[in-house]
């Protein structure tokens, strides 16, 4: 596969771990380097190694896979997304946050962004191309961006104040919502 459009395609696949890392920026109060890199690292690793695995899982799988991940991801991005809803109205009073930094939450997003890589890497398997490099491209855009991201996110949340956990849950029900609307509309 050429360089373009492996950048166009990581581009893509990165777009959803982006609007998550923007998110997860409004939340955070006092962002640091290493806060950033933690959620680009999951993300980029994930986007990274799901096109390996969906290369690997080949013809074989692909069916079931095609059929079920839009669910997967809507599942996961609507239960995060309305968690972060309830604890926003739950928490009102308290210190108690959402935590874009936990590593059980931060390992469901990035699971829940990178479906679409594994679908992508099944794709990949069809044109029996090789998988290595746009498996690091796509990691490397990811991380990139979802690094800026969170950097962004952070910068403009303090527009929204106390009203941004429920932005950012309902930014990841969006997503999840989009994800599923765009597989189930899909010619086929």
């Amino acid at each position: 596969m050429e360089l373009i459009n492996t950048t166009f395609l990581g581009l893509g696949l990165a777009a959803d771990a982006f609007a998550v890392s923007l998110s997860s920026g409004f939340v955070i109060q006092r962002i640091k380097f290493n806060k950033a890199l933690k959620i680009a690292l999951f993300f980029g690793m994930f986007q990274a190694i799901m096109p390996l695995i969906g290369w690997l899982m080949g013809l074989s799988f692909r069916e079931i896979m095609t059929n079920i991940d839009h669910w997967i991801a809507f599942i996961l991005l609507f239960g995060i997304g309305s968690k972060m809803i309830y604890e926003a109205y739950k928490n009102i009073d308290k210190d108690e946050k959402f935590n874009p930094l936990d590593t059980y939450t931060l390992l469901a997003l990035a699971i829940a962004t990178s479906i679409d890589a594994l679908a992508a890497g099944l794709g990949l398997s069809l044109l029996k191309t090789s998988i290595l490099f746009p498996c690091i491209l796509i990691g490397l855009i990811t991380f990139s961006l979802s690094f800026l991201g969170v950097f962004i996110g952070n910068k403009f949340g303090g527009i929204f104040n106390q009203k941004i956990e429920i932005i950012g849950g309902l930014t990841l029900i969006l997503i999840g919502t989009k994800i599923l609307i765009e597989d189930l509309i899909k010619p086929i």
